[in-house]
């Protein structure tokens, strides 16, 4: 399924549409940020092989128990973008929500990340780096003029959020 994701290219008709409407942005298009919120549910392990059980209980508490424990994720996607004036949109939130769904979601949800994605074969699934992989995930599907930002919550306490443009 393809969600076609536009933007408005041709400033002349872009300077009519909102030099026409006292409602709207007469200089330039409104700059505007929009947000989907996803959940999923993933199982990990924070450790490494190469240290002793000791040495991990250390660094990373609990968290380090060989059982793994397992987080219900809330993800924020945050897209900053151009309203498009035929639209009204920055992005369509359904093409957005099934990008996130098909890269995010299908990908990661109900897995134990250390055990069943290849992703996490090499690096330690904190919540940072959890944020950053699915950042590069979701990247390549944004298009180039806008900015992308993941927010990632494991706990209701905790959360990070990463902006790989930075």
């Amino acid at each position: 399924m393809n969600f076609p994701v536009t933007n408005i290219r041709c400033n002349a008709h872009r300077d009519t549409l909102y030099a026409t409407n006292p409602y709207l942005c007469a200089s330039n298009t409104p700059v505007m940020r929009i947000c989907r919120r996803e959940t999923f549910n993933a199982a990990h392990r924070l450790f490494r092989p190469e240290w002793d059980d000791d040495k991990n209980m250390e660094v990373f508490g609990k968290c380090s128990y060989p059982n793994y424990h397992g987080h219900n994720y809330a993800l924020e996607v945050w897209i900053d973008g151009p309203v498009d004036p035929l639209t009204g949109f920055v992005m369509d939130l359904k093409a957005l929500k099934y990008i996130i769904q098909q890269e995010v979601s299908e990908r990661f949800d109900h897995r134990n990340l250390n055990l069943d994605c290849p992703e996490f074969e090499a690096i330690i699934p904190t919540t940072e780096n959890i944020a950053m992989v699915i950042w590069n995930l979701l990247r390549p599907h944004i298009p180039e003029n806008m900015q992308l930002e993941v927010q990632l919550s494991e706990t209701e306490k905790n959360k990070v959020v990463y902006d790989g443009n930075r």
